[in-house]
């Protein structure tokens, strides 16, 4: 089972209009489930709820980078964000696009 974190303002913003929070949290689950991965949303400012498979930070993207350098299993990333997809280089398996994956929910 891989674990996908996934990059949530970022991937919301990727299709117009905008996925809500709420929306993207049980998209994101049913595709998690249906494709037997691990599901890790994180967001900037509070989660829109208390759940293991959702954190909310202060900066996301500061947050998905030490997720990923503390990890010792595989794991994919969903994000656009050139940057972000940078900072966390190599650890990732797999990087997918926040459009791409969006339409895939």
């Amino acid at each position: 089972m891989v674990l996908v974190i996934v990059d949530a303002e970022n991937v919301r913003r990727s299709l117009w209009p905008n996925l809500s929070r709420d929306e993207l949290v049980t998209r994101a689950r049913a595709w998690a489930e249906r494709e037997g991965h691990e599901l890790l949303v994180v967001f900037d400012g509070a989660a829109p709820e208390d759940a293991p498979d959702l954190i909310g930070a202060r900066d996301a993207d500061d947050e998905i980078v030490s997720i990923s350098a503390s990890l010792d299993r595989p794991h994919w990333l969903v994000t656009s964000d050139r940057e972000l997809r940078a900072r966390v280089g190599g650890r990732a398996e797999r990087v997918i696009g926040g459009g791409r994956f969006v339409r895939s929910l």
